[in-house]
This record gives structure tokens, sequence and C-alpha cells, in this order.
């Protein structure tokens, strides 16, 4: 069942891409993410009110509260940058470079937490790199 949820990550990833560089055209790059921001907030917000999920919030740890709140400024971070580069270069450039995440997940995975490291594995990170040399490097 994960591939699914996965694959939705990638399609609507996708369709952020161009809707985000069609979005920051003409408004600071960082309003623009803060307004972005606001709307996944209360998404989030709705989504776990008709599942009825706040009792469990009570029970939630403070290493995971600390490691989601890393987790939530990493994502500030990436999307301050994605939107600034959506303004100044293509969507079509940007969305294969900030791709490259999946290469850096893949090295974190392994050296943090332990992960099996394949020659698939590796092969794919360096198809990933190559893949987003070539369409991104104008």
């Amino acid at each position: 069942m994960w591939i699914w949820f996965a694959l939705g990550s990638a399609l609507f990833a996708g369709v952020t891409a161009v809707l985000a560089k069609v979005g920051v055209a003409g408004i600071d790059s960082n309003l623009a993410t803060f307004l972005r921001t606001a709307v996944v907030l209360l998404l989030a917000a709705v989504i776990v009110s008709l599942r009825a999920d706040w009792s469990s919030i009570a029970s939630v740890s403070p290493r995971t509260l600390a490691f989601l709140a890393l987790s939530g400024l990493a994502t500030g971070a990436s999307w301050l940058c994605y939107f600034r580069a959506l303004q100044l270069a293509p969507a079509s450039w940007v969305a294969p470079v900030d791709k490259l995440s999946v290469v850096v997940a893949i090295g974190l995975g392994i050296t943090l937490l332990g992960e099996p490291v394949s020659a698939k594995l590796l092969a794919g990170a360096a198809l990933i790199v190559a893949g987003t040399l070539i369409i991104a490097i104008p």
C-alpha cells in the first residue's frame, strides 16, 4: 500500500512545482511560502479532525516532538529555497534538482539510520544524479 502513497506524493509534488511557479510570480517568495504553509496547516488540521486523531496528541513523546520539529524546520528551509529557486529558474529545471533530495535521503539513511547498501541502490542514486544533471544544466 505504501507505493500508492509514494506515487501520490510524486504526482502532487510535480503538480506543486507548476502551480508554485505560477503562484510566486509577482510576490515575495517568503510570503508565498508562508501562504502555502498556512494552506498545508489547514488541510492537515481538517484531516486530523475528520479522523478524530486529536486525542492521541497527549501521547506524543518529547523525542518524537523534537524530531518532528526539526523535520518541520528542514521542510520550511526546503520550501523557502524551493520557492526562491522557482522565481529564478524554470520549474522544469528546479524540480529535478529538488529531487536530489532522494539521493540525500539515501545517504542519510545509510549513514545515520544504518539502512542497507546495495549495488542496486547506489546505481539508482547515480542515475538520479545523472538524470538531474542532464535535465537541469542549461
